[in-house]
């Protein structure tokens, strides 16, 4: 991205459990009875004996939410959704297309008020595959703003006289960099450290591990290459939305249940903004 460095990435932010205000600790068991009821789903096959899918457990999911949330407008409740923002491979050569849609609704609201953050708390549990709606768990890895997403895909370096403008080089979201259309993808770390290619609308990569973080690899036996949109293989926490913090991802009890918290008094998430939700392993659900 023009003008942009690797020292521009900005540092994600996840919540640590034990700081949360006791509000939230309360919010979270409010919720615990909701999340277990959505995530009893197992995962398996792509498509079982009489057609019907499931979504292998690790299968990332990059969507754009649809619709702005806060505390203000959005009620307990509230339908949301999101849009699968490139081809997600499945085992025996399936997939989820891009332009498919993931449901899911507002949990539970907690406004700002004197000494406690604003809080919203929500879920997203169904799939929109090949004319069926598949139930699902998911957690909250990633999350950007669209000037973040806008950024990465826009070329690092200005092109010279007769070359074309995807062959560029472009950064993810947390660093790693795309060698144009159809090319490697190496780390933020180390560029020379391949982790996937760049596909159409996208990237396919190695899931990796953020250290420090609560975000993993590949899990539940699903080593595959996911695909991660706009962000990179290690990709966790919060870019871009300076008040945000993820209160809960999700991927603990309540499992698949997803609280997004302000640190700044407003909580606003807009329309546009992107995440990477995954399916969540068994021993999670």
């Amino acid at each position: 991205m023009s003008g942009h460095s690797r020292a521009h990435v900005l540092a994600p932010r996840i919540l640590p459990v034990a700081l949360l205000h006791p509000t939230l600790h309360a919010l979270l068991h409010a919720t615990l009875l909701a999340g277990r009821a959505q995530a009893q789903q197992k995962p398996a096959t792509p498509a079982d004996p009489a057609g019907r899918f499931s979504i292998p457990a690790g299968t990332i999911l990059p969507i754009e939410l649809r619709s702005t949330l806060s505390p203000e407008k959005s009620k307990p409740g509230q339908a949301i959704s999101g849009r699968i923002m490139q081809d997600v491979p499945l085992p025996a050569g399936a997939r989820i297309k891009a332009g498919s849609k993931v449901f899911g609704r507002v949990l539970a609201i907690t406004p700002a008020s004197a000494g406690v953050p604003p809080s919203i708390s929500l879920q997203f549990d169904r799939l929109a595959i090949a004319g069926q709606t598949i139930s699902i768990a998911t957690n909250l890895r990633a999350i950007a703003g669209f000037v973040r997403i806008e950024e990465a895909q826009i070329p690092t370096t200005s092109g010279g006289e007769g070359e074309v403008y995807r062959w560029l080089p472009t950064a993810q979201i947390g660093g790693d960099v795309v060698y144009g259309a159809n090319a490697p993808v190496g780390s933020a770390e180390n560029a020379e450290d391949i982790v996937g290619r760049s596909v159409d609308g996208g990237v396919l990569v190695q899931v990796r591990a953020k250290p420090g973080a609560a975000c993993r690899g590949s899990i539940a036996g699903n080593p595959a290459p996911q695909a991660l949109w706009v962000f990179s293989a290690d990709a966790c926490g919060v870019y871009g939305i300076n008040h945000l913090v993820i209160a809960h991802a999700g991927r603990t009890a309540p499992a698949g249940v997803i609280v997004l918290a302000s640190n700044a008094g407003k909580l606003k998430i807009p329309g546009g903004t992107g995440m990477l939700l995954r399916v969540n392993a068994p021993a999670e659900n």
